[in-house]
């Protein structure tokens, strides 16, 4: 078939993206430059020495420094613990691997506030693993931070590189062992290098979310302890020290910028391309028996802080059992932290997400469509690869960041939308953008052109062609995509806590409210809100591993 001349091509490639950039211009660049601005411009001009003396204070050096170690110790962790279990349950068959493989990924979309408040009753001054800290608890320390961190993040590395190691040819590490090569050697001269590229792009995201982790780090470090995520919070809401909250922004910006673009140059090599053949998975034998045994040991680390944040919303303010927790979910009294039942909580965080994750696959869908189009020119493919760094770009930035900038910059005409329904369900969507074309650019990559021109060439218009062979392909990961985005936006709570009204909160709004309350009322109730809410999300993410998408983007 005739292609058309490159001109075309680029205008038709600008009309495509046009939609979606002003979309992301209007609703993250303009409020992200908005807080930029009135934190680095206080007085109406530019004032860059209060930026280096922001950055040159000892707190801001401790809050980075803590930021840099908690999240590699994390990291490191996640690999640790991930990469027996990848093995296990992508290479192996056993009974329950399916259910096992589905149960371990929860964690990655249980919402934050719920991970720290299951932390924070496992390893609490009353919690079950209190004597490991002599009876005083290890909440507000480094090592609640780190093993939330870990809970939260193992999952990527389970899913990106088992998806890897799913589709790698067994043929290779055969003929070495037939060679004389022990197991050891195999694995560390011929899988590893193999694995190397996915490995490495797991744990560069990974990094990535636990430097800007919110919920976890805020309700687990304490007073003591502070994220640069947290710490740009705590600078907004409580000192109201603009410049300092801007100038940690820009630190965050540049540095998750750097993140990206590695996990950007590696993601190539990373993926397994739906189109590859995966191997079947083989019977446990003797050499196994330790990732088998690792991956029922994370298991069991997995469910423990789940496990002691069930018991503890059953118990009782007398000391026993019962459901007194979940029936006050109904009410709202005035001793209370609530204006709104729990249960009215729940329906606007499900009627919200329900918002933000159709607005985002509206707009992830199109991009998606947009960077994955074959490039047929050194120009195009700059232009497409500018446009995917863009619509990543919200993962760098930090929520905070762009709920304050939502109230400072559209609160007038032509877009007043402060008082709208629709600024928080905007706000999730665009965290919950870059997971959604992660999710669907690598499948719509896949599709080979010359079906869509065979099967023009036989008459079919451009809405059978996309019936025909696109969506049998591209549905499941669209179902998925939906899954994924209904669930971090049930669940997120760095922009919304800005953004939700008294009258309308979201659950993790009303999690966070209720255990910075005093009372055993107050945190009962925080405890089996944090349960309903994470068997939503756990609901939702099973429902979507029974769909069996490849990977999350890399993710």
């Amino acid at each position: 078939m005739r292609q058309p001349p490159p001109g075309r091509r680029l205008l038709g490639l600008a009309g495509l993206a046009l939609g979606p950039v002003l979309v992301l211009v209007v609703f993250f660049v303009v409020p992200v430059v908005g807080m930029l601005g009135l934190g680095l411009r206080p007085e109406g001009r530019f004032d860059i020495g209060a930026v280096l003396d922001v950055l040159s204070r000892p707190r801001t050096g401790r809050v980075v420094w803590f930021t840099a170690w908690s999240a590699a110790v994390a990291t490191t962790a996640s690999v640790v613990l991930g990469l027996p279990a990848a093995y296990a349950l992508s290479r192996l068959d056993f009974p329950g691997r399916r259910l096992i493989r589905a149960l371990l990924l929860v964690p990655f979309v249980l919402p934050t506030v719920v991970v720290g408040v299951a932390f924070g009753e496992l390893l609490g001054e009353s919690g079950p693993l209190a004597r490991i800290s002599g009876g005083q608890g290890l909440v507000g320390t480094p090592v609640a931070i780190i093993a939330g961190l870990t809970f939260f993040n193992v999952a990527v590395v389970i899913r990106t590189v088992g998806a890897s190691w799913e589709s790698l040819d067994r043929r290779t590490g055969e003929a070495a062992a037939a060679l004389g090569a022990s197991p050891a050697r195999v694995f560390w001269t011929v899988t590893l290098p193999a694995l190397r590229p996915s490995i490495v792009s797991a744990a560069s995201v990974v990094f990535l979310f636990c430097a800007t982790s919110f919920g976890v780090v805020l309700t687990l470090g304490g007073v003591r302890y502070s994220s640069v995520e947290t710490e740009i919070y705590l600078l907004t809401t409580n000192l109201l020290d603009l410049p300092a909250a801007a100038a940690l922004s820009i630190l965050q910006l540049l540095a998750v910028l750097a993140l990206l673009g590695l996990a950007a140059r590696l993601r190539v090599g990373a993926q397994a391309s739906p189109g590859r053949e995966v191997v079947r998975p083989q019977p446990i034998s003797r050499s196994d028996l330790v990732p088998v045994a690792a991956t029922g040991l994370l298991l069991v680390l997995i469910a423990a802080p789940v496990g002691a944040l069930v018991a503890g919303s059953l118990r009782v303010a007398d000391g026993g059992w019962g459901l007194a927790n979940y029936r006050g979910l109904d009410e709202a009294e005035s001793g209370q932290a609530l204006l709104v039942p729990v249960t009215e909580a729940l329906g606007t965080s499900l009627r919200t997400a329900v918002d933000a994750t159709w607005m985002s696959l509206l707009l992830g869908g199109l991009v998606a469509v947009v960077v994955t189009q074959r490039s047929r020119g050194r120009t195009e493919q700059r232009v497409r690869g500018v446009l995917d760094g863009l619509f990543m770009l919200p993962l760098g930035v930090s929520a905070v960041t762009l709920g304050f900038g939502f109230l400072i910059t559209l609160d007038e005409p032509p877009l007043n939308l402060r008082d709208s329904p629709l600024l928080v369900p905007i706000a999730q969507a665009l965290v919950a953008l870059p997971l959604v074309v992660r999710t669907l650019a690598p499948v719509l990559g896949s599709i080979d052109d010359r079906q869509r021109q065979a099967a023009a060439s036989l008459g079919a218009g451009p809405l059978r062609v996309l019936a025909t062979v696109d969506l049998p392909i591209v549905w499941k990961p669209f179902v998925a995509a939906a899954g994924f985005a209904f669930a971090v936006s049930l669940g997120e709570f760095g922009a919304t806590s800005f953004l939700a009204r008294d009258e309308h909160p979201t659950l993790p709004v009303v999690i966070f409210a209720l255990i910075g309350r005093p009372g055993a009322a107050n945190y009962g109730m925080a405890l089996a809100a944090s349960v309903v809410l994470a068997a939503t999300t756990a609901a939702v993410m099973l429902a979507v591993e029974r769909l069996r998408v490849p990977s999350v983007g890399g993710f």
